[in-house]
């Protein structure tokens, strides 16, 4: 017969799950893990990582709410603080070892909506809706190739270089768009102020930006950076002047960044075609 130890935090923790299922029609969440080999079920969600998810999602929804009035600079800025969430969920999940399933799956929704109908809104509602089916074409393209990346990702995620990206990562290409909305709408290109010529340079980008994140081209994922290790000291100086420098002009500092990394792997894959084979 199968035993199992318990201690008294054990069954306070499962008193209390029970008290809440008692109040709220709503079944909790099992996952099953595996621990030295035996697979064991544990009921719940790690909360600190999904607090993190869960803001990046919010800040998402911000953004195509704010496009929805018209106020595109809240809305590029909104995307990039749901970047800045997304990036923080999973450091913090691998830091403090609550990665989960549960969590893998609500990060992919919630970077769909952030880094994919969220730019593809916010482009479309600034520069695109104007331009008839060439307009929402582009966005579409943009949105759809986000979910296809995603899609491909969480396909991929267990047999995946962790190094490396297939594709230009989704809030990358969404790093693109907001920056490229936020510099023009500092320099007062909104609305009939917005020529056609660049709202037609807008959707290319936008679809652009789109196929790079199913394109077959590698991207540094910079996952392999050691948050708790030790650095030269020179490392703090540099994070210091970026810091300095972002703050100088953050719009057109943060669209230089993400065009840099966008272009970074086609890039290499040219330069990796032109190498000669080595015998």
């Amino acid at each position: 017969m199968n035993t199992q130890n318990t201690t008294p935090e054990d069954d306070q923790e499962s008193l209390d799950l029970s008290s809440i299922e008692s109040i709220l029609p709503v079944d909790e969440h099992e996952e099953e893990v595996n621990i030295d080999g035996q697979k064991v079920r544990h009921k719940g969600i790690y909360l600190l990582p999904n607090l993190f998810t869960t803001a990046a999602l919010f800040s998402g929804f911000y953004a195509i709410i704010s496009a929805m009035n018209a106020n595109f600079e809240n809305a590029a800025i909104a995307i990039f603080v749901s970047m800045i969430m997304d990036g923080l969920d999973g450091r913090v999940a691998r830091l403090t070892n609550t990665q989960s399933k549960f969590g893998e799956q609500y990060d992919s929704l919630a970077d769909m909506v952030s880094f994919g109908v969220a730019p593809a809104l916010v482009s479309f509602s600034w520069a695109l809706s104007g331009l008839g089916k060439f307009g929402w074409g582009c966005a579409f393209i943009y949105m759809a190739c986000a979910a296809l990346r995603l899609a491909r990702f969480n396909a991929m995620i267990d047999t995946a270089d962790k190094n490396f990206f297939t594709g230009l990562a989704s809030p990358a290409a969404a790093w693109v768009v907001a920056g490229l909305v936020w510099v023009c709408n500092e320099a007062g290109y909104v609305g009939e102020l917005l020529p056609t010529a660049l709202s037609y340079v807008v959707g290319i980008v936008t679809a652009f930006v789109g196929l790079l994140m199913i394109a077959n081209i590698r991207y540094n994922s910079f996952k392999g950076i050691d948050l708790r290790g030790r650095v030269p000291f020179v490392v703090l100086l540099l994070i210091v002047l970026g810091f300095a420098l972002i703050s100088m002009d953050p719009a057109r500092v943060l669209l230089l960044i993400g065009v840099v990394y966008a272009f970074s792997g086609p890039l290499q894959f040219v330069l990796s075609k032109l190498k000669p084979a080595q015998p």
